[in-house]
C-alpha cells in the first residue's frame, strides 16, 4: 500500500539564505496575484477562464520580461505551483469546498514549493537539505524521515522558516488492533463526546489568549505603520497567533490519535463547517438578527477546529487499518435512542435530554454520539457489499504531521 506523509521541520538558514527564501516567496505572491488578477479581468470581459498550462505560457512572458526581470531569480518550478495553487483554489471554489480565491498579502503565509524530486537531497545524518538555488539549508532533526522524497514545501509562519517534506513509501496493509465502534458528537461545551459516554474537555486556545490579543492589537495600532516599533509590535503579535495555533495543532493530533488507536469504527457527524461559521450581518437592504451572538458562535466554531480534526481522523484511522465513517447530522440530538421518537421537545436544555414519549434521560451530548454511531452501523450494514465502501478501508488519505 503506497503511504504519503509530510513531516515539517525549522529551517536555520543563513542570511543569504534568509533572504533568498523572502525573495522567492514574494515572487510566487506575486505570480499568484498577477494570474488573480488576469482571471478577474477575463470574466469581466466575458472571456474563457484560463486553465493551468495557458497561465503557464504567460509566465514565461513575465519572466523574461523587462518590468519583472527579477522574477528569473526565482525557481521556474516553484512559480509554477504557484499557478497550480490558484488552480486548486478555483477547483474547491467551483465545488463549494472554499470560497473565492483571495489576493495574498505580504507577510502573511509566505510560502513556496519545489516540486521535482532529482533537485532536492536530504541528508538525515548531517541534518541538511539541499534546496535549488538555496544549496544545502540546516534544519532540526526531530524525527526521522521514512520514503522517498517526493517534494518540499518551504514556508514562514511567526519570523521562522520551515520546510514540509513529502515522502512517499510502500507499507503492509494495516490490520486493526482494536475492534470497537464509537460514534463522536463534536461541540463547543465538550470539544468531542463519545457514545460510551466519555468526553473531551475542550482546549479554547484562541479564547484563552483573546484578551491578550486585543491589548498587543491595541499597542501595534497606535505605532506608526513600518516604523521599527511597528514592526516589532507586530512580531509579537504574530507569535502569539503562532503559539495559538500549534498548541491548537497539538491538542487535535494528541485527541485524533487516542481515539483512532482504540477504535476501528468511528462514525462523526457529516458537518459543513463552512456554512455553519457563516456571519449573519446580511446587508443594508436585509440585516441580519441576533449579529453579535451568532459572531461569537463562529468564533467559538472556528476556535475547536473541526475541519482539521475530521481530516486528522481520516488519514489516522486509515493508517490503522480501521475506518472513518461520515453519517448524516440531522436530529441527532433530538432523537430518543430507546424509542426512536424525534422532538425537538426531547432536548430541554443544551445539556439535557428528556424523552417527551418514553421517559429516557441523558445528556444530549451523549445522546447524539449514540444515534451517530447507530446511524453509521446502519449506513455500513447496508453498502457493505458496496465495492466503494470496500475501497475506502484501503485509500488512506495523504496526512500531514
Amino acid at each position: 500500500m503506497r503511504r504519503l506523509q509530510a513531516s515539517k521541520f525549522e529551517l536555520m538558514p543563513t542570511g543569504e539564505q534568509a533572504r533568498k527564501m523572502r525573495q522567492f516567496g514574494g515572487a510566487c505572491r506575486f505570480v499568484y496575484n498577477k494570474a488573480l488578477a488576469l482571471q478577474q479581468e477575463r470574466y469581466a470581459a466575458g472571456q474563457k477562464k484560463l486553465g493551468y498550462s495557458g497561465l503557464c505560457k504567460l509566465l514565461t512572458g513575465w519572466r523574461n520580461s523587462a518590468q519583472t526581470p527579477w522574477l528569473a531569480d526565482a525557481p521556474v518550478h516553484s512559480s509554477q505551483q504557484a499557478l497550480k495553487d490558484l488552480e486548486r483554489a478555483y477547483v474547491n471554489f467551483f465545488a463549494k469546498r472554499a470560497a473565492f480565491p483571495r489576493f495574498k498579502r505580504k507577510g502573511s503565509s509566505d510560502s513556496f514549493r519545489f516540486p521535482d524530486p532529482k533537485g532536492i537531497k536530504l541528508e538525515q545524518g548531517n541534518s541538511r537539505l539541499f534546496l535549488p538555488k538555496l544549496g544545502y539549508v540546516r534544519y532540526r532533526n526531530s524525527r526521522p524521515v521514512l520514503g522517498e522524497v517526493r517534494n518540499v514545501t518551504v514556508s514562514q509562519s511567526g519570523g521562522k522558516w520551515f520546510a514540509s517534506i513529502q515522502t512517499q513509501r510502500e507499507v503492509d496493509m494495516p490490520l486493526p488492533t482494536a475492534t470497537s465502534a464509537i460514534g463522536v458528537d463534536v461541540g463547543i461545551a465538550r470539544f468531542a463526546t463519545l457514545s460510551d459516554g466519555s468526553n473531551i474537555a475542550p482546549l479554547n486556545s484562541f479564547k484563552k489568549h483573546e484578551k491578550r490579543l486585543a491589548r498587543y492589537q491595541r499597542r501595534m495600532a497606535r505605532k506608526k505603520n513600518f516604523s521599527r516599533n511597528w514592526k516589532k509590535a507586530k512580531a509579537r503579535l504574530q507569535k502569539i497567533h503562532t503559539d495559538v495555533a500549534n498548541a491548537r495543532r497539538d491538542f487535535l493530533h494528541k485527541a485524533s490519535a487516542t481515539i483512532s488507536k482504540n477504535h476501528a469504527l468511528v462514525c462523526i457527524e457529516d458537518l459543513q463547517v463552512l456554512n455553519m461559521s457563516k456571519s449573519a450581518r446580511g446587508t443594508i437592504e436585509a440585516p441580519g438578527k441576533n449579529v453579535r451572538a451568532k459572531a461569537g458562535l463562529n468564533k467559538a466554531i472556528l476556535d475547536q477546529g473541526w475541519g482539521e480534526f475530521r481530516r486528522q481522523l481520516e488519514y489516522k484511522m486509515a493508517w490503522s487499518g480501521g475506518m472513518l465513517l461520515p453519517v448524516p447530522a440531522h436530529n441527532t440530538s433530538r432523537t430518543c435512542p430507546c424509542c426512536a421518537h424525534v422532538a425537538k421537545e426531547n432536548r430541554k436544555t443544551q445539556a439535557r435530554f428528556a424523552c417527551v414519549s418514553c421517559g429516557y434521560e441523558n445528556h444530549a451530548d451523549v445522546v447524539g454520539a449514540i444515534n451517530i454511531l447507530e446511524r453509521g452501523q446502519r449506513l455500513l450494514a447496508c453498502a457493505d457489499s458496496s465495492p466503494e465502501v470496500r475501497a475506502s478501508w484501503q485509500e488512506p488519505a495523504e496526512a500531514t504531521t
